[in-house]
């Protein structure tokens, strides 16, 4: 049963969502991704929000652009945690899409990562999930660490080539 729901209004957000969905599937969390325009299809979008935790879902990842509004419309119905992705967007670069996602009604959370910031709403759902899974947290630990040895790796080149040869 998936764990996540990772939805999105349009398939020009596929680029970004799918990067949620890699950390997901790298961690061995389950999720199921959809596409739901929430202004033309709202029929589809409240059944989606109203039956997402009998569906088993812990955590909504939802991402938009410009008016943003499918993560607080998520948030307003799901009992749940959403996380919402801000989507760039060629007119105002995010930042409309940015200030929609968090500038909600008190009452109505979502935490929202970096305008695109589909690995981090990833990592930030597993570590939702990791709260109350041992394996999970396990392996966001492990994660974190190759994170680190990485680093450390190009630090290393860094040194041995040094740095107008990097």
């Amino acid at each position: 049963m998936a764990k996540v729901g990772i939805v999105m209004g349009s398939d020009s957000d596929m680029p970004v969502m799918s990067k949620a969905a890699d950390i997901l599937e790298q961690l061995g969390v389950d999720y199921e991704m959809t596409i739901i325009s929430a202004h033309r299809e709202p029929d589809v979008f409240f059944e989606y929000a109203r039956t997402a935790e009998s569906r088993g879902f812990k955590v909504i990842i939802a991402g938009a652009g410009m008016a943003a509004h499918l993560p607080g419309m998520c948030a307003a119905i799901f009992p749940m945690p959403v996380i919402g992705i801000p989507m760039h967007t060629t007119s105002l670069g995010g930042r409309d899409s940015l200030y929609s996602i968090v500038q909600m009604p008190s009452g109505i959370p979502v935490a929202t990562v970096a305008i695109n910031g589909g690995a981090n709403a990833g990592l930030l759902a597993a570590k939702i999930l990791a709260v109350s899974d041992e394996e999970l947290l396990g392996r966001l630990k492990a994660y974190s660490e190759e994170l680190k040895n990485q680093v450390m790796k190009k630090d290393e080149r860094l040194k041995e080539v040094g740095y107008k040869n990097y």
